[in-house]
């Protein structure tokens, strides 16, 4: 029996299968699209194909956060039945969540005082959330205790790198992220711009780069840059994509041939709904352990 209950936000982007071996119960935020709402629940209620096929035909879904009621919902069973709970929650730089759930946890602490409950903000989005979670089941399943892990987690979090790039620049337009501007002259010049997640939690561009291919070979430049150990980086590797498996495919292949001591083959997961939501298809991301984010 674990001695703490480990959760996060269906956001983390990882496989019902995934969070089933690992114990991580997550909760689910939630999106709108042509006038119905569905749980964000790891493409149960529509198939990944099938989503990003809607929006590439001109779906805007909507997306909403998980709300204090849901969280107390989500928690009290578990501590009903005794157990403290280390919730990790998606980036505050990119959702309100993490605030909301701050507020169910002294709601819970007030009818539970008995029990702990800590809230942690991953500062991060999709499988790079994924890849803190991963972690830290890892130290829960050594016994680590529930005040270690959480320490961990806020030590450590920073050092997960989120890297991304998109040959489709539609939704991070409506999004806001990317101006009408950029987005216009980026389709025109098969511009394919790098992103990442910086040390507020928050996805900023960071380079414009010419064709997709020139976007594959730029972004494990980077992880060489920024990876721990550099090409000698030891540690696990995670990718997601929005309706473009090739792409992810490519890139993986191109990761575990430039890192030869990779822990396992590199992971490749579709992006989730709600992330989805923001990003559309196209988009592809990448994961590792490197350099502190310190802007």
């Amino acid at each position: 029996m674990d001695s703490f209950i480990l959760s996060c936000c269906s956001t983390a982007d990882m496989t019902e299968e995934y969070f089933k071996e690992r114990r991580i119960p997550y909760v689910c935020f939630h999106y709108t699209m042509d006038g119905v709402t569905y749980p964000d629940d790891l493409g149960k209620s529509i198939p990944f194909d099938e989503f990003y096929d809607r929006i590439a035909k001109g779906a805007t879904p909507v997306t909403s956060q998980v709300n204090v009621e849901e969280y107390c919902n989500f928690f009290e069973p578990y501590l009903k039945e005794g157990k403290d709970i280390l919730h990790v929650t998606l980036s505050s730089g990119i959702s309100g969540t993490h605030n909301s759930a701050c507020v169910a946890r002294e709601e819970m602490l007030s009818k539970y005082p008995e029990r702990k409950i800590a809230i942690v903000d991953s500062l991060n989005a999709s499988v790079g959330y994924g890849l803190l979670m991963d972690a830290l089941a890892d130290l829960r399943d050594k016994g680590v205790s529930f005040e270690e892990t959480r320490d961990w987690a806020e030590e450590n979090k920073m050092f997960i790198n989120s890297w991304f790039f998109s040959t489709d620049l539609t939704s991070f337009k409506r999004g806001g992220r990317i101006s009408a501007t950029s987005a216009i002259l980026g389709t025109v010049l098969n511009i394919c711009p790098l992103m990442n997640i910086d040390f507020q939690g928050c996805l900023i561009p960071r380079q414009k780069i010419r064709t997709k291919k020139k976007a594959i070979q730029e972004i494990v430049k980077t992880m060489e840059a920024h990876a721990r150990e550099g090409g000698d980086y030891n540690g696990k590797c995670f990718l997601v994509h929005s309706a473009c498996e090739e792409d992810a495919k490519e890139l993986a292949a191109l990761v575990e041939e430039r890192f030869p001591k990779l822990s396992g083959k590199v992971l490749i997961n579709s992006i989730g709904t709600v992330i989805g939501s923001h990003t559309g298809p196209g988009t592809v991301g990448l994961f590792f352990w490197g350099d502190k984010r310190v802007d």
